[in-house]
């Protein structure tokens, strides 16, 4: 199976980065799904239900979220609607959603796309470990699903890496999100599990993580928040991840950083 993994759109600009290059992802690729993540994408904050079908339309399999999912309130009553998008599994299950979403692909073969938030420097939230081992009870890769693909959507690259290695061997691919930063060190972990601390994020690169310089650089002086965050107007860029696994085993035998 061939997997494309976008990182978090921010903003129009990250929203049309992914779009405006769909077809030459698949050109490119030839991928049999394609993931993006959307906890920024409307104005910097969560998503609208518009923003997710307008992926969805366009030939977009599955969406991911990450901290700021509850940011939007109407995208509430989607989260159980729309069966192609996961918030993080590790919140409260009374909470509107799932935080996995099995996915039959055209082909036939079943994907299980999961949604994680991390701990260290985040808000207070269920232990990833705790829920990801709940879950695994119900899928082995190779008997009852075909791959699996975990966003782990944090902020501490230890945790991101000690998240990795706890699930090497278990599913297809754990990629990180959520500091809008691309890191270099693609691989594939010693039982098979494709590994990227932060596939990075679709978006304008000019200011600071997507967003206008001024604000941030501004807090960055004077100590306190002042005024919202906005933004970036400019050309966004697409980053994420390409992983291709074992139609057998489900483990990976490939994986590499995108840019477009």
């Amino acid at each position: 199976m061939k997997i494309i993994y976008c990182g978090d759109v921010v903003g129009r600009p990250g929203r049309d980065a992914i779009l405006n290059n769909i077809a030459k992802l698949k050109e490119t690729y030839n991928y049999d799904a394609l993931i993006v993540n959307v906890d920024n994408a409307a104005h910097g904050f969560g998503a609208t239900p518009g923003i997710c079908r307008d992926f969805l339309n366009n030939g977009v399999t599955a969406l991911v979220s990450g901290d700021h999912v509850w940011n939007q309130r109407e995208i509430l009553p989607f989260l159980d609607e729309c069966k192609q998008i996961a918030r993080p599994l590790n919140h409260p299950d009374s909470l509107a959603g799932q935080g996995a979403r099995e996915i039959i692909l055209p082909n036939g073969k079943k994907l299980l796309v999961v949604e994680v938030v991390g701990r260290l420097f985040m808000e207070a939230v269920d232990c990833p470990v705790q829920a990801m081992d709940k879950l695994l009870k119900l899928y082995t890769l190779g008997r009852n699903v075909d791959a699996i693909f975990v966003d782990f959507h944090a902020e501490a690259t230890a945790e991101k890496i000690s998240f990795g290695h706890y699930l090497d061997g278990k599913v297809s691919a754990v990629i990180g999100s959520h500091t809008h930063v691309p890191t270099s060190d693609t691989m594939i972990l010693p039982h098979g599990t494709a590994y990227h601390t932060d596939a990075g994020m679709c978006g304008d690169y000019s200011g600071v993580i997507g967003f206008e310089k001024e604000e941030p650089v501004a807090r960055l002086a004077r100590k306190f928040t002042g005024n919202r965050l906005s933004p970036c107007k400019g050309q966004g860029t697409l980053w994420g991840t390409f992983i291709e696994t074992d139609d057998t085993t489900g483990l990976a035998v490939k994986i590499e950083q995108i840019k477009m």
